[in-house]
């Protein structure tokens, strides 16, 4: 009789923890979004940085340029004037930007909160595969935004805000619009730096194989040069290349998890 009163109550009893996951979930990601919030001026700080033309990639150019005698990477100093041409973007943006930085700093415990009530079900092998999964596809991800963050962005802002098709349009770059391509371009970079964990899925659906990938190799770099020229439009080949190689290491990481997951099964 005991164990019919459990079985009856397991649906209920997994909403009310789905119910408690998802609140202690609430809580976290408000707590820090306040903090964000709070702390304005260094949010900001962080946000804005790489419209600057001292912003650290800029000086690491600088140095290179210095070192090797390279004055192609020579960054000269910019100036980009952000605007506001809406009566509360400003305010909105304050609170979604830090929004989204109190998910950013809840997800690790968001993770740890998911896979806690998922786990339960899981067998032991499964618990195992899915941390596998789940850890270096939360660094992948991060890794994305940094690249974003220190390298992409920064490169394609000051090509486009700084582009003009004649010396008679001016640009002034709303903040609305800095804002939504740096979530946008960092969402896009931290996506594709899951390409290894979505190749492992595919190949465990039997899609695709390590010799497939190989054998399409040379048009992957293509597609690789192609997109690193669209998100970084600049002439120097450098910065290609600081764009392209992370991505065509990911493309070679997925061949070799494509390659151990198909010697598993």
């Amino acid at each position: 009789m005991q164990e019919a009163n459990e079985k009856e109550m397991t649906f209920w009893d997994h909403l009310d923890e789905l119910r408690k996951v998802f609140f202690r979930i609430a809580i976290a990601v408000i707590l820090l979004a306040c903090i964000a919030f709070l702390n304005k001026e260094l949010l900001f700080d962080i946000v804005l940085a790489p419209q600057r033309s001292d912003f650290i990639l800029y000086r690491f150019f600088n140095r290179l340029a210095a070192d090797f005698s390279m004055p192609s990477l020579q960054v000269e100093d910019f100036h980009v004037e952000l605007i506001n041409i809406q009566l509360t973007s400003q305010f909105m943006i304050h609170m979604s930007t830090a929004f989204y930085a109190g998910l950013l700093l809840a997800s690790p415990y968001i993770i740890y909160l998911l896979f806690g009530f998922i786990s339960p079900a899981l067998h032991e092998a499964e618990r195992k595969t899915c941390l596998k999964i789940m850890i270096p596809g939360f660094f992948l991800f991060i890794t994305g935004i940094l690249l974003n963050y220190f390298v992409i962005f920064p490169l394609s802002f000051r090509f486009l805000a700084t582009y003009q098709v004649s010396e008679l349009v001016v640009n002034k770059i709303s903040i609305s619009s800095y804002i939504s391509s740096f979530t946008m371009l960092s969402l896009l970079l931290g996506a594709a730096f899951e390409i290894p964990i979505i190749a492992y899925f595919l190949s465990k659906l039997g899609l695709i194989t390590a010799p497939m990938l190989k054998q399409y190799r040379k048009y992957a770099l293509v597609g690789i040069l192609v997109i690193a020229a669209i998100i970084t439009p600049t002439s120097d080949v450098f910065t290609l290349l600081l764009v392209s190689i992370p991505l065509y290491f990911l493309y070679e990481l997925s061949i070799q998890v494509v390659g151990r997951s198909r010697k598993k099964k």
